[in-house]
């Protein structure tokens, strides 16, 4: 593909292109939440950009009894952990509460794992009241996102806002719905895939996630406090 066509330098390039288009958040002191770990670059520069403090939105499927790649929902990081399920098909599956009370649990554990290799022992901070905006480096079929919306909304942001530099057309459309406000800079039809879109989309290692969020919270970009 002829560098013409991509759109982004790097996941650092797109947030910055992206954080223009968010400024006028700035003054309502955001709280800004990376999706790790491809958002996290791009979560930085517009942290950066609003002086905003930046922390992790970590997201874990729930998986199917005995086949635990078929989602059934998701347990998502916060102060408040938050469960979103699949009704529907935790009915058809008939999903006892014992096993959904377990694989929560195990979940739940793995959530605690990453945060601590990401965040030492940073308690995540409280989105509740706050304006929140959610980022990463771009959306395919959008599962992930949507979970982390849905139990956002739980606890009661003030205003929470999607932010990402593409998205595939029919996901974005969806996502609307979940959020009070989606920002993002590029739908191209047809999508392929979101690192079409970038000229550099090496995967973000577990150092560079460390690396940044050391960084914000040197900017004074520390989760819960004011800038």
């Amino acid at each position: 593909m002829p560098d013409s066509q991509y759109r982004f330098r790097d996941r650092r390039d797109a947030g910055r292109l992206l954080a223009a288009h968010l400024l006028h958040f700035a003054d309502s002191k955001p709280l800004v939440l990376a999706l790790p770990r491809g958002g996290v670059p791009v979560a930085y520069e517009i942290a950066k950009a609003l002086h905003a403090p930046l922390d992790l939105l970590i997201v874990r499927k729930l998986g199917a009894p005995g086949h635990s790649e078929f989602g059934i929902g998701a347990v998502v990081d916060g102060a408040h952990p938050e469960i979103v399920l699949n009704e529907e098909i935790v009915r058809q599956l008939d999903v006892s509460q014992n096993y959904l009370r377990e694989e929560t649990v195990r979940q739940l554990a793995e959530i605690d794992r990453r945060r601590r290799l990401y965040r030492s022992d940073r308690l995540p901070p409280d989105p509740t009241g706050r304006t929140v905006i959610v980022v990463d480096d771009g959306i395919a079929t959008g599962g992930t996102v949507r979970a982390g919306l849905r139990a956002l909304r739980k606890v009661r942001p003030k205003r929470l806002v999607l932010a990402v530099p593409v998205a595939a057309p029919d996901t974005a459309s969806r996502l609307r719905d979940e959020c009070d406000e989606l920002v993002c800079l590029l739908t191209p039809e047809p999508f392929y895939a979101v690192g079409a879109h970038y000229l550099n989309f090496d995967q973000t290692s577990d150092d560079e996630v460390v690396g940044l969020l050391a960084q914000a919270d040197a900017m004074g970009s520390v989760a819960g406090t004011t800038p």
